[in-house]
């Protein structure tokens, strides 16, 4: 069901224009690393901030957006911020799994139960009754719940096993990431996709993008701003005798 943008469109715009300057920031600061590992994290994070500004510009000129009916009442969904997230969350993902020098089975297990909790929390954001929506947004919730105890569990101890400097701005980077994803499900459920309607649309979308910009330009400047930790992570030690 067609949907049109309301007051919230400030934010949506501001969203738009934050993860522009950051995907162009991060280029700026990319221009002139050689070395193709440490290019691995500049190239992912760019990704994730281009990714996002083009789904923030979908949603400001009313293309990722939609109604859905739940009982009488007509919700307006934002089905682009989903897609912003499926492609974009597994990518910051990618960015601490490499940080802290995960096997693969760990990067599969944290993207796997990643695109699981998306996938499931777009489910409820499309469900037609409220109880319905409830229950799909307790199973992404609790997917999250797992995701995380991956990332503090075998990611942390991964990045243990690195140098002081590359373990300190994975423990920095691992914190951010804790904090806002878990505030994610709290907006939702409080806000006009939930049950509880505490926050208006309005706030509700200014809320996601504030957790966006800091989940994504934040995390980037943080991860970027020193080649001299990125290099110990992209230079091979000596195993301890």
């Amino acid at each position: 069901m067609a949907a049109t943008v309301g007051p919230e469109s400030i934010w949506l715009w501001i969203g738009t224009i934050g993860m522009t300057l950051g995907t162009l920031y991060f280029v700026g600061r990319g221009r002139g690393v050689r070395d193709r590992k440490m290019q691995e994290f500049y190239i992912i994070t760019i990704f994730i901030t281009t990714i996002a500004a083009a789904m923030y510009f979908a949603m400001a000129t009313g293309f990722g957006v939609t109604e859905v009916m739940v009982g009488d009442e007509a919700l307006t969904i934002y089905w682009a911020r989903y897609a912003d997230w499926l492609f974009t969350t597994p990518l910051l993902l990618l960015d601490l799994s490499l940080l802290a020098g995960a096997n693969r089975n760990t990067i599969a297990t944290l993207i796997g139960l990643d695109v699981f909790m998306i996938g499931t929390g777009m489910i409820a954001a499309f469900a037609s009754t409220p109880g319905t929506r409830i229950a799909w947004w307790a199973i992404s919730t609790g997917a999250l719940l797992a995701l995380l105890y991956v990332l503090v569990g075998t990611l942390s101890e991964n990045a243990r096993s690195q140098s002081p400097e590359v373990a300190s701005l994975f423990g920095r980077l691992r914190n951010l990431v804790i904090v806002l994803w878990f505030l994610y499900p709290v907006v939702w459920i409080l806000g006009t996709e939930g049950t509880f309607g505490i926050l208006p649309l309005y706030w509700e979308t200014a809320a996601f993008m504030v957790l966006d910009l800091s989940a994504k330009v934040g995390f980037g400047v943080v991860l970027l701003r020193s080649r001299s930790v990125l290099e110990r992570v992209t230079t091979p030690t000596a195993a301890p005798a």
